[in-house]
């Protein structure tokens, strides 16, 4: 009973290869079992509040069922086994919303074409991969590749870039210019751009620019107070009035 609320377990490089079950530390955060013969993780089943899990060197073959209910996970190293399934591994680990640090290579699967964009793209809270940190270009190549419509869509309507074109117009990219389109809308919401807005478009490339023209779109106005006369000036008529100017500047 004194081990119930056991934070720290080790026992790396014994050989083992089969554990027991872990379930009454309720507690555990912290588990290396590293350099063994495990195979079966089922040992794992009920320790939610694991945070750092050292799996790395052992003879696992599928972890499929063993860890998808460790939320908390923030550490993961299974490097050196014998996972083979790619999209099987990496559906385990995607409830792992506070995973940052993972190892997968020297695994069969790190062998899988695009493996690390795939993983990047499929795990996106991980900072660490395979000792290595993942950059904003490579998360760019993953989003790209395996979510082409959203990359799209991101780099139309993203915060930094600008649109050189006409509301009338659409962007046409590097490589070939497009011919100018002229957006339709009914004429019964010409009047308000935000009822525009919502007019659901027969090309959605229309509906992303007109959205990116109008939140991108900023105005500041000043005014020279010294010049406007305050309450108290205008009833004793003691400073003459000069005209009110204005400036407002707009700008994308």
């Amino acid at each position: 009973k004194k081990f119930v609320t056991l934070f720290f377990f080790f026992s790396s490089a014994r050989g083992l290869r089969i554990i027991p079950s872990l379930s009454r530390f309720h507690r555990l955060r912290y588990l290396w079992i590293n350099n063994n013969k495990i195979q079966d993780l089922t040992f794992l089943i009920k320790n939610y509040c694991l945070t750092e899990l050292y799996l790395n060197n052992n003879e696992l073959t599928d972890i499929s069922g063993a860890l998808k209910h460790l939320c908390a996970l923030q550490i993961l190293l299974l490097h050196n086994n014998q996972l083979k399934k790619l999209d099987k591994t990496v559906k385990e680990l995607e409830g792992m919303i506070s995973l940052q640090t993972l190892n997968l290579f020297h695994n069969p699967l790190a062998q899988d074409r695009d493996y690390r964009l795939y993983v990047i793209y499929f795990l996106p809270s991980v900072q660490l991969l395979d000792r290595k940190s993942v950059t904003q270009k490579e998360r760019e190549a993953a989003l790209h590749l395996y979510n082409r419509e959203r990359s799209r869509l991101v780099q139309s309507i993203a915060f930094g870039k600008r649109v050189n074109t006409p509301l009338g117009t659409t962007a046409g990219s590097g490589r070939c210019i497009q011919p100018a389109r002229r957006l339709m809308m009914p004429s019964d919401n010409a009047h308000s751009l935000c009822s525009f807005c919502r007019v659901p478009f027969e090309n959605p490339e229309d509906a992303v620019l007109v959205r990116a023209m109008t939140r991108s779109l900023m105005e500041f106005s000043s005014v020279d107070w010294n010049k406007v006369a305050t309450c108290q000036e205008r009833r004793l008529e003691n400073k003459a009035e000069e005209p009110r100017e204005k400036l407002t500047i707009q700008f994308r």
